[in-house]
Formats: structure tokens, C-alpha cells, sequence
């Protein structure tokens, strides 16, 4: 090797660690500079300014919109939000046993877990709890809200809560609450388990196991693993759970991050649970990071068929960073790629529009990869199922609707009229009981689309008073349009009415028995698994 340098190659290289180290120290001034004209506007805003100011309110919101333009999912967490994070990854807290709303009246119950200290004290779902120890909750923010329930186990407290207008006074005694990743496990016939992951929390792997060796001690020779709406978790169980089924020594998953000790390749480390049994992995629209992580490694070395709908398409990875004072930094880090190299990720934050609108990977074209089989599959807009079950196209109100709050009012509503249904198997809602609800939607206010929206908005900038009239026919007009639009999707929304009212009744796992016998998806899997034939020639490339 010739070892000798010419004094052009000495300059160059001088030239080039002199600029990398300007930039740098450019870089690093222009982050001090910035940090500084912050503290600085801060103290003159906290000394001079009319009226008090909140200083941690403040400082939330300014971090907040500093990083509302990159993707949703780097996040800035206060203590109490580290707190509710800690919950979500470890699935325990002391607590009553439910899920709720924060509301201007207090806090509403959004769900009830069965067994627990709310359920015990006959707490309903659509309760609002209004004072707790006599204390209002009445106009509170969420962070303050959210610490009255949580607490020690075996702590006692009093509520009011206001019940379908009248007020109930009740003393609840704090559990250990412990949330299962894996709520429902059971055979369907002879031969086919079924098993639902709907978080990959810390103990994700361990339940699916349990879960699992359960069902094969009572006869289980095919599997419906059941993905649908599982928004992911931690990276570590996703690739243990691909683990029961994929042979030691596989990729799994490999990042790319911009720090070179982030960029890994993760194999599976163990030995498989099964590497035979015909599995069938369903997956929608809400099937996100982990469980596509899962979804994706099983179609790439044909392990699986997956079936449903594409799922949501977040090929990203964060990670939790420590800051001052109790708080945290979640920040994605890097993107990650399935066994074949595909990159899922649907949505293109770097690259965001000049109107704040966030373009797609996919409208700029996809590209192939192929599984251990040598099927074509493909990247960009998450997992496309080797099986795709059609639903109606979601409508713009459609969208709306399911992001209010007016299915969960309806059924709160249906319950108190209808107070027994006899079992779950036994419950249908009809095509009279879906016209009662686009009724409901007239005087539901919680559903409203943009158009009415910017209808009201404009009513309210006129300055002319004697159109009050035709302001109400245009109103009338626009509602009926919404519900309209809301009934092409009549398939979407009576399921998800119909697992709403079945909750307020028998709780999730009426919803997750009823479904084992209904749910269309759940049938079309079972009737794969019987034909072995069709299952081995979709996992293959010929």
C-alpha cells in the first residue's frame, strides 16, 4: 500500500475537516442562539406581561408546536403523560379498571373492565364521574383530571357520578390493574384456535405463548391470528412473537437510522413454537408499526396468508429519550424493513406539502420485492394482504362520524332503552334499528362534518340578521347529505354499532364471542384454513 500523500491530497483532506467542524460549530451556535432568544422572550413574557401566565402551560404548547410539522408520532411527554406511556407499554397501574373520555363536565367512562373495582361498584359505560372526594372536576384539564383515579391499590375514594341525569354517590376501592395484550383465546371449531393481540405491550409475547399452548392442548391444528386494530407497541415483542413461528437465525427486521449504532438487523434468537401449523393473520386499516412488523415477516417467508384489508402503513420506529424533570422525548429514529426490504411506511412527513398536507409514498410509485417463495410483494402503504376482503370506500363523513363520539353516545342511548338482551349470540341490529340511528345522527351534536362546520362559521361572520330561515333549510340540507353519505358505508358502520351497544352488555369478550360467529372476516379465514389446497397455493409462487 502506498502510504505517501501529495500536498493537494493533505489540503484537500485539512480543507474538509476544517468545514465539517465549521458546520458543526455552526450548527451548534445556531441551536444555542435559537434556545437563547427562547429564554430570554420567556422572562420578559413572565415579567412584563397584563395578566398571569402559567409557565408550564406555556412551555407544553411552545414544545408541542415545535414538533407538530414533523410526524405525529415524535412527541413531547410532561409527567403525567410519561405516566400514561408507562401504563400503555406495561399494561399495569393502580386504578378503578376502565377507559375514559375527559370532558368538560368531568370524566366520562368509555369502557369497563370486567372484574375490576368500576365494574364491581356497578359503574355503567357514558357514566360521568363529576367530583371526586367533593372536589369538581367541572371545567379541569385533562392532566389534572387524569390523577384522581389512579392511585395505590386498596385505596378508598367517593365519586358522584351523573347517570342518564340523575347523580349516584359511590365509594370505589382501587385495584391492581392489569391490562392482557391477548383478551380473548378460544377454539372456534375442533380444529381452528383463534387468538387476538390488540397491543404489543411488554407482556405481548408472553400472553400470545400462553394463548397459544392453551389452544393446542385443546385440540388446535390451524391458527386465525387476529391483528385487526392493533396499533403496535414494542419492536423487541414483535419480533418474539414472529419468533413462534419463524425458525432461529431469521431477519425479522432491519433499521436505518441516522445514528449508525440504531441502524440493526434483529434475527429471531429461539427456538420456533410451530413452524407448521396453517396460520391465517388478519389485518385492517388500524394495523400499524408492530403489527405489521408481524404481518409483514410472515408473508415475506410464506408463513402465514394474511387476510383483510392493507394495513395503515407506519414503517417507523421510536424510541424514548430522558429529559429534565420527570419528562420525555419520543422520537422516531428510523425506519424499518421487512425480511424482502420493504419499507411500509405510507406517509411522506419529510416532504409536506406547501397547504401542510402530507404526500404518500405510494402515489410515487411502488416497487417489488419477493417472499422466500418467490411471490412478488410490494412496499409503500403498508402490508397488502395475499387475501383482501372488500368493504365499502370510506366516505368523507363516514370518517367524520367514526371520529366522534356519536356511536358511543347512540349506544349509550340504545342501552337504557333496551336494559336486557338476552345473550350475545342472540343480538342483531336490523335495518330498523340502523334508521333509528341516522335519526339519532339529526340531534347527535358531537358528529359534525367540515362542511357544516364552515356552514356555522359563516352564519356566524354575517352580519345580516333576517336569514335565520334559510339558514335552518340550508342546515337541515346538510344533514340529511352527511347521513346520506354515512349510509354507503352501512356495512363499516353497523359493525362498529353493533360491537359498541354488545360492550355495554358483556363487556369485550361478548363482543370478541359474538364475532366468532358473525364477523365476516373471521369467516372467510376459517373457510381458508379448510381448504389446505387453496391455503398452500396462495403461499406459493407458482
Amino acid at each position: 500500500m502506498n502510504i505517501k500523500m501529495s500536498k493537494k491530497t493533505i489540503l484537500v483532506l485539512l480543507v474538509g475537516t476544517l468545514f465539517l467542524s465549521f458546520s458543526f460549530k455552526s450548527k451548534f451556535f445556531e441551536v444555542a442562539k435559537q434556545i437563547e432568544i427562547y429564554n430570554t422572550l420567556f422572562k420578559e413574557l413572565n415579567m412584563y406581561y397584563v395578566d398571569e401566565i402559567n409557565p408550564a402551560e406555556i412551555t407544553d404548547k411552545a414544545i408541542k408546536n415545535t414538533l407538530k410539522d414533523l410526524d405525529p408520532y415524535t412527541n413531547f411527554y410532561n409527567e403525567q403523560d410519561v405516566e400514561d406511556a408507562r401504563i400503555r407499554r406495561e399494561g399495569e397501574y393502580g386504578g378503578i379498571g376502565v377507559s375514559v373520555y375527559y370532558t368538560k363536565k368531568g370524566i366520562q367512562i368509555r369502557e369497563v373492565y370486567k372484574g375490576f373495582s368500576a365494574d364491581k361498584a356497578d359503574l355503567k359505560v357514558g357514566d360521568v364521574i363529576t367530583s371526586v372526594n367533593n372536589q369538581p372536576l367541572q371545567n379541569m384539564n385533562r392532566d389534572q383530571m387524569s390523577m384522581f383515579l389512579k392511585g395505590t391499590p386498596n385505596s378508598k375514594f367517593t365519586i358522584d357520578v351523573e347517570r342518564q341525569g340523575q347523580i349516584i354517590t359511590k365509594e370505589i376501592t382501587r385495584d391492581k390493574v392489569v391490562v392482557n395484550p391477548v383478551p380473548f383465546s378460544e377454539m372456534i371449531d375442533a380444529e381452528t384456535g383463534y387468538i387476538i393481540l390488540t397491543r404489543f405491550s411488554n407482556k405481548a409475547s408472553s400472553e400470545v405463548k400462553k394463548a397459544f399452548k392453551k389452544l393446542k392442548k385443546q385440540g388446535m391444528k390451524k391458527l386465525v391470528f387476529d391483528l385487526r386494530s392493533n396499533p403496535g407497541g414494542s419492536l423487541l415483542e414483535s419480533i418474539n412473537i414472529s419468533n413462534f413461528f419463524i425458525p432461529k437465525g431469521k431477519k425479522i427486521v432491519s433499521t436505518k437510522a441516522k445514528i449508525k449504532k440504531w441502524s440493526n438487523t434483529y434475527k429471531t434468537t429461539n427456538k420456533a413454537l410451530d413452524l407448521d401449523i396453517p396460520i391465517v393473520v388478519l389485518v385492517n386499516g388500524r394495523s400499524a408499526s408492530a403489527s405489521e412488523i408481524v404481518s409483514g415477516s410472515l408473508q415475506d417467508y410464506d408463513r402465514a396468508v394474511i387476510m383483510g384489508q392493507r394495513s395503515f402503513g407506519k414503517g417507523l420506529v421510536q424510541r424514548y429519550r430522558e429529559l429534565t424533570y420527570g419528562t420525555q422525548l419520543k422520537v422516531t429514529i428510523s425506519k424499518y424493513y421487512t425480511p424482502s426490504g420493504r419499507c411500509i411506511q405510507e406517509l411522506d412527513y419529510a416532504n409536506r406539502k406547501k397547504d401542510g398536507s402530507v404526500p404518500k409514498f405510494s402515489d410515487s410509485g411502488i416497487n417489488k420485492f419477493k417472499t422466500a417463495n418467490g411471490r412478488t410483494v410490494y412496499d409503500g402503504g403498508g402490508v397488502l394482504p395475499d387475501v383482501i376482503i372488500e368493504e365499502s370506500k370510506r366516505t368523507e363523513a363516514t370518517k367524520s362520524l367514526l371520529q366522534s363520539r356519536a356511536i358511543f353516545n347512540f349506544a349509550t342511548d340504545y342501552f337504557y332503552k333496551n336494559p336486557n338482551i338476552e345473550n350475545e349470540d342472540s343480538f342483531e341490529f336490523k335495518d330498523a334499528d340502523f334508521k333509528q340511528f341516522t335519526n339519532y345522527l339529526k340531534i347527535d351534536t358531537s358528529f359534525v362534518t367540515k362542511q357544516e362546520r364552515l356552514f356555522k362559521e359563516a352564519y356566524k361572520a354575517s352580519l345580516v340578521d333576517n336569514i335565520a330561515k334559510e339558514y335552518s333549510k340550508i342546515q337541515d340540507k346538510l344533514v340529511d347529505y352527511k347521513i346520506d353519505e354515512v349510509a354507503k358505508n352501512k356495512d363499516i358502520v353497523k359493525r362498529e354499532i353493533k360491537e359498541e351497544i354488545l360492550q355495554r352488555y358483556f363487556y369485550k369478550e361478548g363482543v370478541y364471542k359474538y364475532n366468532l360467529k358473525h364477523d365476516h372476516v373471521i369467516k372467510e379465514a376459517i373457510k381458508l384454513l379448510k381448504d389446505q389446497k387453496k391455503y398452500k397455493q396462495l403461499l406459493s409462487a407458482k
